[in-house]
């Protein structure tokens, strides 16, 4: 049975009136599974009200930022003294040592730390830092790998291996693409050829070494320790890009759990506790490269703002104390074994630690964009609907992941998975 929806359409007829496409982050329209958006009221734990009275399950979870759940008290109680004391200063505090403290304690291979405002923005200032500490000027990136809006980073492979890449948006100069050149992930061997071509300009190589913005594309330890080796031949510097992976499965990053260590890791979502903080790590050799020690900028008067910085300490003083991974993981695997009892064809989980993703297709989960199969991406197309009615909030698009909480449940977890295989058979029954 369907759900009344009435004033989520409503508000978005107006949002529509007055900003562009009615949403302020694209993937809020929900033009991947169709349909108009639902408009939230509240959320807390698990869970989630919109504005027509409906709740529901809640697996996105702001996109991961929500490692604790919706409204965590002591998240809420730091926010609230801290709002108290000033909403932003523009000026040092002591929280902003608080939070680096606590980040390099998870990061002791890393000397200093840059408090941003966003993930986009922590990517930016690193590949700004690589580019001033080696002085060159090409980055790689991965076919398929999201790092932000930042304009380098919009762009899609060329039409050869070993070619520049081309703009993927509008409003990117042609010459600010030719920066970033492109391989496909799981490759060596085009990685190589590439930096064969053009290694003696390639400042760094940016992953996400736990790929989750494009699917669930979990790489091979030996790719990633190809990575960290062809940059040390070739004196470039590795970037992992942890906004999502980074305090998602440790207290600490993806990195560390395969044993490859980058020598800058970006940082965003669970560092800011569902506020909009991003951060850099690295060497200080390299990080004191920035102003106002050196003569690479970045600033920002949001950068360390206390607010955000005070629901990020309590987050990661949270993980730090209660450690949650080994029952996060419990609860992943409760999902994955869940699906695999029922024995419907075509239905799998890709699964690292708390992160998941649906993949409704019997061939081999990918570690590649490109091999994503259209067949699982329509049936989850299908079943989103469904599965909102029957009160499970995912993302609303088939590349994307679903977050665990500490305040999920394993009746939470079983719940989907029933849903899951009950609605695939019946929107699939011919």
């Amino acid at each position: 049975m369907g759900r009344e929806m009435t004033r989520s359409k409503q508000l978005y007829e107006q949002a529509r009136k007055l900003i562009p496409g009615g949403v302020n982050s694209p993937v809020r329209a929900f033009r991947k599974v169709g349909g108009s958006p639902i408009y939230f009221r509240e959320a807390s734990g698990s869970r989630c009200t919109d504005v027509d009275g409906n709740c529901y399950v809640d697996f996105c979870q702001s996109w991961g930022p929500l490692i604790l759940g919706h409204a965590h008290p002591e998240v809420v109680e730091a926010v609230r003294a801290a709002a108290a004391r000033g909403l932003s200063y523009g000026a040092c505090h002591e929280g902003e040592i608080e939070l680096a403290g606590l980040i390099l304690e998870a990061f002791p291979e890393h000397d200093r730390v840059r408090a941003v405002s966003s993930g986009t923005e922590a990517v930016m200032t690193a590949l700004r830092l690589a580019r001033g500490y080696t002085g060159r000027q090409l980055v790689l990136k991965f076919d398929g790998g999201y790092h932000g809006h930042y304009d380098g980073m919009l762009v899609k492979a060329g039409s050869g291996l070993v070619t520049e890449a081309i703009a993927d948006s509008r409003g990117v100069p042609g010459a600010l693409a030719e920066t970033t050149l492109v391989a496909p992930l799981d490759d060596e061997t085009a990685v190589r050829k590439i930096f064969e071509a053009h290694g003696q300009n390639i400042a760094a190589i940016i992953i996400e070494p736990l790929p989750a913005n494009n699917g669930l594309l979990v790489q091979r330890r030996e790719f990633l320790a190809f990575l960290r080796e062809i940059c040390r031949e070739f004196d470039a510097l590795l970037i992992f890009d942890e906004v999502i992976s980074g305090f998602r499965l440790k207290f600490g990053g993806y990195g560390q759990m395969v044993g490859v260590g980058a020598d800058i890791v970006v940082l965003g979502k669970i560092v800011g506790g569902g506020m909009p903080v991003g951060a850099v790590s690295g060497r200080a050799e390299i990080m004191d490269m920035l102003a106002p020690l050196g003569d690479v900028y970045q600033a920002g008067t949001l950068s360390g703002n206390p607010v955000g910085v005070a629901a990020g300490i309590a987050t990661l003083k949270a993980l730090r104390h209660n450690q949650p991974y080994e029952r996060l993981q419990a609860l992943g695997r409760c999902f994955v074994g869940r699906l695999a009892e029922a024995g419907l064809p075509a239905v799998q989980a890709v699964q690292a630690g708390s992160i998941l993703w649906l993949y409704l297709d019997a061939v081999t989960p990918p570690r590649r964009a490109d091999a994503i199969s259209s067949r699982a991406m329509a049936r989850f197309n299908r079943l989103y609907w469904p599965l909102l009615h029957s009160g499970f909030y995912l993302p609303p698009s088939p590349y994307e992941v679903f977050f665990l909480s500490t305040a999920h449940t394993e009746g939470d977890v079983e719940d989907l998975a029933d849903a899951v295989q009950r609605n695939l058979s019946e929107c699939e029954a011919p």
